[in-house]
């Protein structure tokens, strides 16, 4: 399992692993596997962050961090001082969002994202401010659909990550697939282009407007 076999790779390498995790509904499969692939990861030597979450409490079934935890975390032996939450559900969001800042590694080790059909990824939506942003590493943003609250990591973080998986599965993403892995380079359109250089992993519906592409996380 990639994911696994990164994870493992950084410790070997530098003795731990930050890792930022996605939200929606495509990676729940994936965690519940890698869930079941317990002994293959190193969870002592994970440090877990977020790269999106919405404004709601943790418990929450809209939550980014609620979806991880109940199809993930509480499976695994990770001490929970190594999972850090987004606190976006923080009644100052920018004060949130600069303390999660703090907390962020240089680099992430493994970062894992997502597609929305509009060709967002993270919370970095199509037209947003957030895409311009180089200095801030977490922001507040806004969504196009309820819960429209919600803090992203931003531009340079992508861009710094060492190794990053873009998870995509349906065949409502086809045609955005295609779209952003052929179309123009616009990422202020297609944010989701600023994770062209990622391991991209396909179900067979996600890549069916491609030439022989596709994979497993």
């Amino acid at each position: 399992m990639w994911i696994a076999d990164a994870i493992a790779a950084a410790v070997a390498q530098r003795g731990t692993c930050a890792i930022a995790l996605s939200g929606g509904s495509t990676p729940r499969a994936v965690y519940e596997q890698l869930a079941r692939d317990e002994l293959s990861v190193p969870w002592e030597h994970l440090e877990v962050f977020f790269g999106d979450e919405r404004c709601v409490p943790p418990d929450d079934p809209a939550s980014n961090y609620h979806m991880a935890f109940d199809a993930l975390l509480r499976h695994v032996p990770i001490p929970r001082a190594r999972v850090h939450r987004m606190p976006a559900d923080s009644a100052d969001l920018d004060a949130a969002a600069r303390a999660y800042d703090a907390l962020l590694p240089e680099r992430f080790d493994v970062l894992l994202l997502g597609l929305g059909a509009d060709g967002h990824t993270a919370s970095l939506f199509p037209g947003a401010p957030t895409l311009d942003e180089r200095e801030r590493r977490v922001v507040p943003a806004e969504g196009p659909t309820a819960p429209r609250r919600r803090l992203t990591i931003t531009p340079p973080v992508i861009a710094a990550a060492r190794r990053t998986a873009m998870i995509v599965a349906g065949a409502e993403k086809a045609e955005i697939v295609e779209r952003v892995l052929q179309g123009p380079f616009d990422p202020h359109a297609l944010p989701a282009q600023l994770a062209l250089g990622a391991d991209w992993f396909l179900d067979r519906d996600a890549a069916a407007r491609l030439p022989q592409r596709g994979g497993r996380a």
